[in-house]
């Protein structure tokens, strides 16, 4: 019996039923269509999703895709029946996991091989290039494999405009060190759904970066379980919303083996009418899971009036020994101490502003350590402030 098939059969010996993250089935009949008073769907906007909760047409392909990969990686494009899937351990928990699940046709998968240790990124980058918002949406796969005692970091870009919804399954072999980092950086009318799920070996570590910035509708489902005790998890998440943007995240770290660690940072910025952003981080501690350390934290900085930040963590906690557990969520408004501060000391308003949100965000941008990409990071925030807070301060005029 493989690691995978132990974890699995532990996992049903094990059950812990939970309203945070319900069963999941490859049946979409066990999928209802959701009205937006389950507790999974009460903060998703469901008009906004041009029927991907429901039954709207899947299968388009309005994107075109750059695969970059140093000698040793291996990347395909398979078909999905063929492409290994379900290794990872996901199991479609909503009814779009679900029907993603069913009408990707062909699937990427990124294999690192054993022992080996990348000098540099893989980078996917994927442009939609839709012509219309209305455009046939877009279901795909991906499949990625750290081979045990590997060491590699996996980029993903998403820009342009399209509406996507994607299932993507992370295998950390034992021993191996991976970081995924996400960056969604859509054109304003984008849509995109993610499903990612990943299972760690034993004593490997995995570090996932989320940025998200642009898109219309961007919700995220990322969810790890071990196959193993010894893995460590990491999940860092950076996000700002402008006017009328839906940003949701949603977390769940299953705690399925002993001696293993988890810790979840998330951080965002609301500016403009009608910003939204949601972050719920979900922990099932269970009771074979002794000796774990788990901790979730999600920062929110509200730059402007007529924004909403939802912030909802949870702990579920089926044995007491444990090393540690705990989560901390603030959201507020822009710290007046700072900024009588450095207005006291000669600094303009537009200037003190960026330099508060700049430290809001740079401690966590630092984390990432691939060092173009906390460049590139610095400057979109950059951007991002001057859409509306610093040209409120240049006028005068309260953000």
């Amino acid at each position: 019996m493989t690691v995978t098939e132990n974890v699995s059969a532990a996992l049903e010996l094990d059950k812990v039923e939970s309203h945070l993250h319900p069963e999941g089935s490859f049946d979409l009949a066990d999928h209802a269509v959701p009205t937006g008073r389950e507790e999974i769907w009460r903060f998703t906007p469901l008009k906004r999703l041009r029927g991907l909760h429901a039954d709207a047409p899947l299968g388009g392909a309005s994107y075109a895709a750059d695969i970059t990969a140093p000698e040793g990686v291996a990347t395909a494009v398979v078909d999905s029946a063929e492409a290994g899937r379900g290794a990872s351990g996901l199991v479609p928990w909503d009814r779009i996991a679900a029907r993603t699940w069913d009408a990707a046709s062909k699937t990427l998968t990124v294999r690192i091989p054993k022992e080996y240790v990348a000098d540099q990124p893989v980078y996917v980058d994927l442009k939609g290039t839709a012509s219309s918002a209305e455009d046939e949406a877009t279901a795909s796969h991906v499949v990625l494999t750290a081979e045990p005692f590997s060491k590699a970091t996996v980029v993903f870009r998403f820009t342009g405009s399209m509406t996507l919804t994607d299932n993507v399954e992370i295998v950390v072999g034992d021993g191996a060190q991976l970081t995924v980092v996400s960056i969604d950086d859509w054109a304003d009318d984008a849509v995109h759904i993610g499903h990612r799920h990943v299972r760690v070996g034993r004593d490997a570590s995995f570090k996932h970066v989320d940025v998200t910035f642009g898109g219309s509708v961007v919700r995220h489902d990322t969810t790890a379980d071990y196959a193993g005790p010894g893995g460590s998890v990491d999940m860092l998440g950076l996000y700002f919303a402008d006017a009328g943007q839906h940003i949701e995240h949603r977390l769940f770290v299953d705690h399925t083996a002993p001696n293993t660690k988890s810790n979840v940072v998330y951080k965002g910025a609301l500016q403009g009418e009608g910003a939204r952003t949601v972050w719920i981080g979900n922990v099932l501690i269970r009771k074979v899971a002794e000796g774990i350390e788990t901790y979730e934290e999600n920062r929110n900085l509200v730059l402007t009036d007529g924004c909403q930040a939802d912030s909802v963590p949870n702990l579920e906690i089926e044995t007491g020994e444990i090393e540690g557990a705990g989560h901390a969520s603030a959201t507020g408004r822009f710290d007046d101490n700072q900024l009588f501060y450095l207005r006291s000391r000669g600094v303009s308003e537009k200037e003190a502003r960026r330099l508060v949100v700049h430290g809001f965000f740079n401690d966590l941008i630092r984390h990432i350590d691939v060092p173009e990409l906390e460049e590139s990071l610095v400057a979109t925030v950059e951007a991002e402030l001057a859409k509306n807070v610093l040209e409120a301060a240049s006028d005068g005029g309260e953000a």
